[in-house]
């Protein structure tokens, strides 16, 4: 990540998102006093739903509507547009660690006030999360395996060994 020497912000439109940010999440706790907690079981499924939707909103085409206002995406790269709080948000859409803290935030407080729903999308996109961890899996070990394949010679001579 470029400093913001580098970039075309200033302090304050970082400030703004974090004050933002604070303001959703300070929301979301008083409105949260008196409400069922979430149990402790439930943070993986939410852990995972946070990686799935980031994951989403950050690299899928399906998302890019919601980027392209802040962000350029070329054939190789995706660089954030503009300049000042437009390019800071630019910045946040292209990482999804910084997307997936207002995800979180957003599942959570979903699920604190309206439980059922809330439960649905995270069961929905925790079940997203593990498909995509499956699909690299399988993906990883279907390489391996044609590795493994181009190497081991012609078959006249795997016979033989």
């Amino acid at each position: 990540m470029e400093s913001i020497s580098r970039t075309p912000t200033e302090p304050r439109d970082y400030a703004a998102l974090t004050g933002t940010f604070a303001a959703l999440l300070g929301g979301a706790a008083i409105s949260a006093r008196g409400r069922e907690r979430i149990p402790a079981r439930e943070l993986a499924p939410l852990s995972a739903a946070t990686f799935a939707l980031s994951k989403l909103i950050v690299h899928e085409k399906v998302e890019s509507w919601m980027r392209r206002p802040f962000v350029e995406e070329g054939t190789q790269e995706r660089r954030p547009r503009g300049r000042r709080l437009r390019y800071a948000v630019g910045e946040l859409l292209t990482c999804t660690r910084c997307t997936g803290a207002w995800g979180a935030l957003a599942l959570t407080a979903l699920r604190l006030h309206a439980p059922r729903t809330g439960q649905a999308v995270t069961t929905v996109l925790a079940a997203s999360a593990g498909n995509d961890f499956l699909q690299s899996a399988f993906s990883a070990l279907s390489a391996r395996a044609q590795e493994a394949d181009a190497g081991s010679g012609p078959p006249a001579l795997r016979r033989a060994a």
